[in-house]
């Protein structure tokens, strides 16, 4: 089938690859290239953050996550398998998204910092996203897919163009009438790696969110994620505030050389839209929508998105 991803963040790349390897026609028609997208500003770890609901995530990610360890093989791809920990002021429950994680245990006492009194120790794959996309980009191509920068005004106008639309523009699908779709603004601070090995999380730091994500040549320090923020330019202040509370966390940062700052911002919504939807100038399928789990959801959602687009040509 002659099919067009609208989209070139990792959603887009993923659901191309797998139709592009299944036989299909492909191209990605995208407003920006993989490198200018939110994709290139995550951390990544995998991390079922910000995405519903439950039971459909749980499932994708688990999916992505044997795949991620599989292509942590490949060296092009850029993943790493790494343990972490993250962390509660509380005893906390076990998190729903459990059994997707095979070594998935709660923390002994000695492994938590002074304040903590609880929290869970697993591994799961880190994606260092500048190798990561282009790696995507090439085994697209590979695989005969094409990638053009083209900006549609409408659906219509890519439908007219192809058997199936696959939609996977993120924040992007407002202009194509979802108003459900809300920015979640993320903001980090890369520094050079100092040997760290290990990620930590802090989801509810009383100051905001706060992670530390080791990657192989580099260390991602967050975050916010600020609800219905959208502004792109680094905020000083929230910068030095990501330092300070992520040096609290992990000392041995302190005069770690700053590299770059970045701002994303995710495509938050109630629920991740994965579905075939009626259009009277062809067929369509939605994949967006997937706030902070793009990474983390990739693949199990392009193999739906594969599964419905086999559905719609029988």
């Amino acid at each position: 089938m002659d099919i067009i991803v609208i989209g070139a963040g990792v959603i887009g790349l993923t659901s191309a690859i797998r139709l592009s390897e299944a036989g299909h026609r492909v191209r990605v028609h995208a407003q920006a290239p993989a490198a200018a997208t939110t994709s290139a500003v995550a951390a990544a770890v995998w991390y079922p953050y910000q995405a519903f609901p439950q039971d459909a995530v749980n499932r994708w990610a688990a999916v992505t996550y044997a795949e991620l360890v599989r292509l942590a093989d490949d060296p092009r791809a850029g993943i790493v398998q790494r343990s972490g920990i993250e962390l509660y002021r509380g005893a906390p429950p076990d998190p729903w998204w459990r059994d997707a994680v095979p070594d998935f245990r709660h923390a002994s006492g000695s492994e938590l910092p002074p304040g903590y009194a609880g929290g869970y120790a697993f591994s799961a794959p880190v994606v260092e996203m500048p190798r990561y996309l282009p790696y995507l980009e090439a085994r697209l191509a590979a695989a005969g897919g094409a990638m053009t920068l083209v900006s549609y005004a409408a659906l219509d106008q890519a439908l007219a163009d192809a058997d199936v639309v696959i939609n996977c523009a993120g924040l992007g699908a407002r202009g194509f009438g979802d108003h459900d779709l809300v920015a979640i603004r993320g903001q980090i601070v890369r520094v050079a790696q100092i040997g760290l090995d290990r990620f930590i999380f802090d989801e509810d730091h009383p100051d905001g969110v706060t992670y530390i994500v080791p990657r192989i040549s580099d260390i991602i320090l967050g975050g916010t994620a600020q609800h219905g923020a959208e502004s792109l330019a680094v905020d000083a202040m929230t910068a030095d505030a990501i330092i300070r509370r992520c040096c609290a966390l992990e000392p041995r940062l302190r005069g770690a050389t700053v590299l770059e700052h970045r701002v994303g911002l995710r495509p938050g919504r109630h629920t991740v839209r994965l579905e075939a939807a009626a259009h009277p100038r062809g067929r369509l399928i939605h994949n967006y929508g997937h706030g902070g789990a793009g990474v983390t959801l990739a693949w199990g959602c392009a193999d739906d998105v594969a599964a419905l687009v086999m559905r719609s040509s029988a």
